[in-house]
């Protein structure tokens, strides 16, 4: 009889919550977000290169030759402050993971206490104690003191997995911040050879100015004595004189320019103002190597900011997940163990001075839901966001490969151009030069020539610059550096 009716109260009690859990379910809002798009074409170009060596997966040691620029990069790694301020965030997330796990499993309290209490007469409790009959010499203290010791556990149980999907996406959130200072390694890597390659260029420009003084001094030279011989005039002297005091003017812009980039390169590496020792001779004479671009879905495993945004959307699925548990019953145990007597002597008495109790609860959500809902709207919203900024990432990281791309080619036939042009000009000034002394050609024609071939150097520099710059950005776009 007796097993018969256990079987009938466990029927009847699982009927019930499997009642209300169903009222619960049916309460409960839905909504469908897409699925993430992440094909990619198989290739970068035309070309069809199936080749999967890719540049990325070189150590930027190896990358950059240069020992000053790792000498560089190497100090900023240490010192440079805002990946020092990264650093502490990924710190920050680790913790967050701790915390996280720790809400999933039980809370136990120590307490320990004591009291003085004086009740009145005319209450429940004071009748009560007036009207109960009290041995000689047992009488209860008036005020009565309480003292007690204990030990309080708290557990909520995590049935629909809300707290084990927090800790995930905490999880999933540290990812993101590693992720998130790898890229800001590499961006740092990146930015410091582009400011480095900027000086070299700057440097060359003030070379290249100097040179040219030194012809318009003599060609200026020149002219002075054909205007004393009454061969030339005081304009030829005017004109080129104004040419000089330009290029003079030019030169203290660029050595402007070098103290900036210096500078610039003094604050990455987190240090105060002072050189930076380099060796500008041989930039302009600088080969580059093949850069292997490998294929389109390498991005994925390679670039930071991609796998980045994939934690970040992984992290919003959870919390959706965690935003959708809140509709259902949360359950918790608390249960509790000490010793508690009006008289610290009798403190350790048991079984007298032993109290004990456990509880089960149950709570849900019934009336007034709507902040409920409006976070779990807002978590899809979230979710939907990371979607998108996840496909945008990988958009963004295959045009800035196949733009590098073109972008090199390109420049590997302007700067073969500029250089006959510089070639051509550079031969134009010996000629005009020795046609000036023999008066078989005037000023301007001097003038103009060495402002051709000064423009052509200069323009010659800027391309170098530029092809450097696109050989750091393309390996920043594979996503090299941050191994």
């Amino acid at each position: 009889m007796k097993t018969k009716m256990f079987k009938y109260l466990h029927l009847k009690r699982t009927l019930v919550f499997g009642m209300l859990g169903a009222a619960f379910y049916s309460c409960v809002p839905t909504r469908d977000i897409r699925d993430e798009h992440v094909a990619l074409p198989e290739h970068f170009n035309s070309a069809k290169a199936t080749d999967t060596i890719t540049a990325a997966t070189i150590p930027w040691r190896n990358y950059f030759t240069d020992n000053d620029l790792i000498a560089l990069i190497d100090t900023a790694l240490v010192n440079n402050q805002e990946l020092n301020i990264m650093l502490q965030q990924v710190d920050m997330a680790k913790n967050e993971i701790k915390s996280r796990k720790g809400e999933y499993l039980p809370f136990v309290d120590i307490e320990a206490g004591a009291e003085v209490e004086k009740v009145g007469r005319y209450t429940s409790q004071g009748a009560n104690d007036a009207n109960t009959e009290i041995k000689p010499g047992k009488e209860f203290p008036e005020p009565l003191p309480n003292y007690g010791i204990g030990a309080f556990a708290t557990w909520e149980l995590d049935i629909w997995n809300k707290l084990h999907n927090a800790k995930k996406a905490a999880v999933m959130e540290y990812l993101s911040t590693v992720e998130g200072k790898n890229f800001m390694v590499t961006n740092l890597i990146a930015e410091i050879a582009d400011s480095f390659f900027e000086l070299q260029a700057l440097d060359n420009k003030l070379a290249i100015i100097e040179q040219n003084l030194k012809l318009q001094n003599n060609a200026l030279k020149t002219v002075r004595l054909q205007k004393q011989a009454a061969r030339a005039t005081e304009l030829g002297v005017q004109r080129l004189e104004a040419e000089v005091f330009k290029n003079k003017s030019e030169r203290y812009a660029v050595k402007q320019e070098i103290v900036e980039t210096e500078n610039k390169i003094n604050f990455l590496i987190g240090r105060s103002p002072q050189p930076v020792i380099r060796h500008s001779e041989l930039f302009i004479d600088r080969k580059l190597d093949s850069i292997y671009s490998g294929i389109p879905s390498q991005l994925l495993e390679n670039r930071p900011d991609i796998r980045k945004a994939e934690y970040e959307l992984q992290a919003a699925k959870l919390d959706t997940k965690v935003a959708k548990a809140n509709f259902y019953p949360s359950f918790t145990i608390r249960a509790g163990v000490g010793l508690e007597a009006f008289n610290v002597k009798y403190l350790t008495t048991t079984p007298e001075s032993l109290l004990y109790n456990l509880v089960g609860d149950m709570a849900a959500p019934l009336i007034n839901r709507n902040a409920i809902k409006a976070e779990y709207y807002n978590a899809n919203d979230r979710q939907l966001q990371a979607v998108f900024d996840y496909e945008k990432t990988i958009l963004n990281a295959y045009i800035e490969v196949v733009n590098e791309m073109s972008n090199i080619d390109n420049l590997k036939h302007n700067y073969e151009l500029k250089e006959q042009q510089v070639a051509a000009l550079t031969k134009s000034i010996d000629i005009t030069n020795k046609l000036f002394k023999s008066a078989r050609a005037d000023y301007m024609e001097v003038l103009l020539t060495q402002r051709d071939a000064l423009e052509s150097k200069m323009d010659l520099i800027e391309t170098k610059k530029e092809q450097m710059l696109a050989f750091v950005n393309m390996y920043k776009s594979l996503g090299g550096g941050w191994n």
